[in-house]
């Protein structure tokens, strides 16, 4: 019967990147987690004490705890933990009825679904029996996100090294679709580019569907099946319309057809392509998320990339896939970005832009979403990370609720203006400014009093004592969903003592008082 299984011809299947593993700092607290156990044969007692690990960070939250309220109440706060006593409840509660290829029943397979992508992507390889490894590219994405600051650059090099050479039939995967999903895209844009009838925006993000379904690594037949579908219907089509042309791709049979949603077709997976896409740091988006296409900055990285790896072998084994995949291109990480040494007027015109493309009302909707962990429906605004989403929406709520107030987020961006990272350390979030006072301003989605003080109140005092020095009238705001009792003191303390100005606000009572004045002074008071 294994010796069927492990001979069954794989099926095509659209391309799925797993949503446990959305974004690289939650990929780095489960690597966490394993890292004690590097180079350890991986057995049942050790993937307890992972799973253990992770439920007690509440990384991996089984139903169990959303269903007792004494436990649902500390998933809730940042500053509780559970006891030993309650994880083992939790474990002993949770029988997980999931089967994976070489696992067991139960946790062994829970294990191997949390850690599949990671593994995918290169950056750790185990097996029941054997060692469990952590590549160079694994150890680089650790240190990056580890580290006193984050490192974003280390970061997005990190994933571009892995997607540059990522395979769509891994030897994880039994999928007939054989590409690499990085590559195939660029070629495509490239050739797009090159067209004159074509206006250079880049791939349509309904077309997107397509590469999730195409079957191999050819291009120009991918480009030739968009400008067919443009030359037909132009940029009007339906999901449905897409849906039926990707199920012909597929070849799917009756029986797939009831399998592969159009909503993950269309809608989830394409979501999750393009998140992954720009974790590069190489793809833009355009037209308010309608459109992806190249960073005009990181030509140089496309261009190296599309003249090494364009030629790439299938790997037949999980070793060699591993071997490959976890090396560390030095060349790439090595390059720099062509990126401006001053993006400020860039900044400042994407949020005047898009302060009068949005409405107050649409942004404030958007601030309670982020701040309350609610998926948004917008197309370009639900593909930006909830820290990176926070700091772009207080922007633009800023820009239209003060008149006369120059708005500086210090935010990263690409070519087109919109953030890709959080501001750096050493910086607050966002700096307005008028004729009579300077505000920084700090937002946070931590609302535990460890992170409230520890990362964000002591950081702040020690920014506006620097900026005191140079504009004796500044103060302080720090904006989160929640603020904590112990936040509030301390704000009150720095202010009785060294006579600074941090005014906390939670999002409520922000959104309630920028709505009502015009002067950025009243948020002093």
């Amino acid at each position: 019967m294994s010796q069927i299984m492990r001979s069954r011809k794989a099926e095509s299947k659209p391309l799925s990147f797993s949503t446990t593993m959305r974004n690289p700092n939650r990929i780095v607290r489960f690597l966490n987690c394993l890292l004690p156990y590097e180079n350890q044969v991986l057995t049942h007692d050790i993937i307890m004490k992972v799973i253990y690990n992770a439920i007690k960070q509440k990384l991996y939250t089984p139903v169990i705890v959303r269903r007792t309220p004494d436990l649902a109440c500390i998933l809730k706060s940042d500053d509780e933990k559970y006891s030993d006593a309650q994880i083992d409840f939790i474990i002993e509660r949770s029988p997980q009825r999931h089967k994976e290829a070489g696992f067991e029943y139960g946790w062994d397979s829970r294990f191997d679904t949390i850690f599949k992508l990671p593994m995918e992507f290169g950056f750790v390889k185990y097996a029941m029996g054997e060692p469990i490894r952590i590549s160079t590219t694994g150890h680089m994405l650790i240190d990056a996100i580890n580290g006193k600051e984050p490192n974003e650059e280390k970061i997005q090099m990190v994933f571009l090294n892995s997607m540059m050479k990522y395979q769509s039939n891994n030897p994880y995967r039994k999928n007939a679709n054989s590409n690499v999903p990085l590559i195939l895209l660029l070629q495509v844009l490239r050739l797009l580019k090159e067209d004159a009838e074509e206006n250079g925006a880049g791939v349509f993000r309904q077309e997107l569907s397509l590469f999730i379904c195409w079957p191999d690594n050819n291009a120009r037949s991918l480009y030739e099946k968009i400008k067919e579908i443009r030359n037909t219907v132009g940029y009007s089509y339906s999901d449905e319309y897409m849906y039926e042309i990707c199920l012909e791709l597929l070849g799917a049979s009756d029986k797939q057809r009831n399998r592969f949603k159009l909503s993950q077709i269309c809608g989830e997976a394409v979501d999750e392509y393009i998140r992954k896409m720009r974790t590069t740091g190489i793809i833009s988006l355009r037209g308010h998320g309608r459109f992806i296409d190249y960073n005009a900055w990181e030509i140089d990285k496309i261009d190296y990339i599309l003249n090494k790896y364009s030629e790439y072998r299938a790997f037949e084994t999980k070793e060699e896939y591993f071997e490959y995949i976890g090396e560390v291109d030095a060349a790439i990480i090595k390059m720099k970005s062509a990126v401006p040494a001053d993006t400020t007027d860039l900044r400042k015109a994407t949020l005047k832009k898009f302060a009068a493309e949005y409405s107050k009302e649409e942004i404030y909707l958007e601030l309670c979403k982020v701040c309350n962990k609610t998926a948004s429906t917008d197309y370009m605004l639900k593909l930006l990370p909830g820290p990176v989403r926070l700091e772009f929406l207080t922007s633009i709520a800023m820009v239209q609720n003060f008149e006369n107030l120059d708005v500086m987020p210090n935010y990263t961006v690409d070519d087109e203006g919109l953030p890709t990272n959080t501001a750096s350390g050493g910086k607050a979030d966002i700096v307005c400014s008028d004729k009579e006072y300077q505000s920084l301003i700090e937002v946070t989605l931590m609302c535990g009093r460890q992170e409230q003080v520890h990362n964000e109140i002591i950081p702040i005092r020690r920014h506006l004592v620097e900026e005191k020095k140079n504009q004796e009238k500044t103060f302080s705001v720090l904006v989160a969903p929640i603020i904590h009792e112990d936040t509030k003191q301390i704000a009150e303390w720095y202010k009785f003592k060294e006579d600074l100005d941090i005014v906390p606000y939670d999002i409520e009572r922000f959104l309630k008082k920028i709505k009502r004045e015009n002067k950025i002074a009243s948020l002093l008071e």
